[in-house]
């Protein structure tokens, strides 16, 4: 039988992804203890240490929404109504707000003092009256839990198709106060949620559990823990989270290791999983791309950075040189518009069709300061994937491509399958492009659409590229009446009825 884990060792040799060992580090054998856990990530060999009280914190969390889970199905979806409406109108009472913008407050000072770019973290009006018109969006919108999708005559009985609630969803968030009103709308079909949010926005978030969820789920007669914070800064909480198989689906938002390696958490434990990964979307400019049209999608798709903003560009060879110009021409007026500099990334064969001027040193502005370096820089073809994570700077790759058919088999390498668009004037080139192109989403112009809100008119919990495998049975975009499960139903008419 195997013993518990109770210390570990500096030097000691952990095999990990069947064929490899890693080893531990004096670090972290000096802050084991007894009741710590250590999840080793199988594709990369990290070793994730977590302490007894972020396992026990998520662990609490998931026993809570799980209890509360048990008992959505008796409560009426007038209830959840109740609940969108209550918390929306106390994201809009003057001492509610007084004292989550306090708590804001602190977190924005915090992570100001650290060096930490606050763009997302400050709750401004326009973030909370979002959040607000979110909520309400789901209080108006009808539920679907309990409708029969399928119903099938047999002699003798009959079956149904029905909707019901998916179970625990767990989500771990980048640090932005507003995506506490996003998870809730996984209450829409009766599911319960787990929070765990970016540390530098926890009191923000501890705020508005404290004076609008947690009063809102009491008004509703909504169970005690259909939504739950995790009280840690700690990103081992968020791991301990991933890891509980009662979950039934686990959420990750955001881009870079720390989310790659909660996806590893959540794939080895057998949970399913709903990530970016990372994001970064791709514009294709064809032989047939109206330079106009070419413009305004560049442009607009370079307004702040988020997961679908223009991160690189594949201009077919025979529009090189009126089509870069354009394209510069756009990244200008888009780095004016933040008033910053751009930054440019060009294989060689862009090389001859960009400026001198283009190569010579300027600021460009990053999230930890500003920083002198060239504003042009030549990277090489196997390069395209990689994301640009800007601050004020607009930051973009470029290469040429000998057709349509090319750019798109370099998505296909080398992206993370997220975002595509097509600037064509051709209806033949634009089927062909989403026939062939491995992207959930694919689009004729900017790429910034790709939002719940914005698209679908629902509040959006994530967006799921392809990067892990295609998704099984719903679209890319994660919105809370997106996260049900199909039950069956049999009336059965003949009494004696058997096989």
């Amino acid at each position: 039988m195997a013993a518990p884990l109770n210390q570990l060792e500096a030097g000691m040799a952990i095999v990990y992804g069947g064929d490899r060992i890693t080893k531990v580090s004096e670090e972290l054998a000096a802050l084991f203890q007894t009741g710590d856990k250590l999840f080793v990530v199988e594709e990369t060999g990290d070793l994730l240490h977590v302490t007894g009280d972020d396992f026990q914190a998520a662990k609490s969390a998931v026993d809570a929404a799980h209890r509360a889970f048990g008992k959505m199905g008796a409560v009426r979806d007038q209830a959840i109504t109740d609940f969108f409406e209550s918390f929306a109108e106390r994201l809009e009472d003057s001492e509610v707000v007084e004292a989550i913008t306090s708590a804001n407050e602190t977190d924005v000072a915090r992570a100001t003092a650290k060096g930490r770019s606050t763009t997302r973290l400050s709750l401004i009006d326009s973030m909370r009256e979002d959040m607000v018109q979110g909520l309400r969006m789901w209080a108006a919108t009808p539920t679907e839990r309990g409708k029969v999708v399928e119903h099938i005559e047999h002699e003798g009985w009959s079956l149904e198709q029905v909707i019901s609630g998916l179970g625990v969803i767990a989500f771990v968030f980048e640090g932005r106060p507003n995506v506490l009103a996003d998870a809730c709308g996984v209450l829409r079909l009766g599911n319960t949620a787990v929070l765990r949010i970016g540390s530098d926005a926890l009191d923000t978030a501890k705020a508005i559990m404290t004076h609008a969820v947690e009063p809102a789920l009491i008004d509703s007669g909504l169970p005690s823990g259909a939504l739950t914070l995790i009280d840690s800064r700690s990103h081992g909480s968020g791991w301990a989270l991933f890891s509980d198989s009662r979950l039934s689906l686990a959420v990750a938002r955001g881009s870079g290791n720390a989310v790659t390696q909660l996806g590893a958490v959540a794939r080895q434990s057998g949970v399913p999983l709903s990530m970016h990964g990372t994001g970064g979307a791709w514009i294709v400019a064809s032989e047939n791309a109206d330079a106009l049209r070419f413009h305004s999608a560049v442009y607009n798709s370079l307004d702040r950075k988020v997961c679908n903003t223009l991160n690189t560009l594949c201009i077919v060879e025979s529009r090189a040189a009126d089509l870069v110009p354009v394209f510069l021409d756009a990244l200008e007026k888009a780095s004016s518009r933040r008033g910053a500099n751009p930054k440019l990334h060009v294989t060689e064969s862009v090389r001859a069709f960009v400026p001198d001027r283009w190569f010579a040193e300027t600021t460009v502005m990053r999230s930890t300061g500003n920083a002198t370096e060239p504003m042009t820089e030549v990277i090489d073809g196997d390069s395209l994937g990689m994301e640009w994570e800007w601050e004020n700077s607009p930051e973009v790759t470029v290469t040429l491509v000998p057709d349509v058919e090319s750019a798109i088999e370099l998505f296909n390498e080398q992206s993370p399958r997220f975002v595509a668009s097509l600037i064509s004037e051709s209806d033949e080139e634009h089927s062909a492009f989403f026939d062939l192109i491995d992207a959930p989403f694919v689009g004729d112009g900017f790429t910034r659409w790709v939002d719940g809100q914005y698209a679908l008119n629902r509040p959006e919990l994530g967006l799921s590229n392809w990067q892990y495998g295609r998704l099984f049975g719903r679209g890319g975009i994660l919105s809370g009446n997106s996260a049900f499960t199909i039950r069956s139903r049999v009336k059965q008419d003949l009494i004696d009825l058997g096989r």
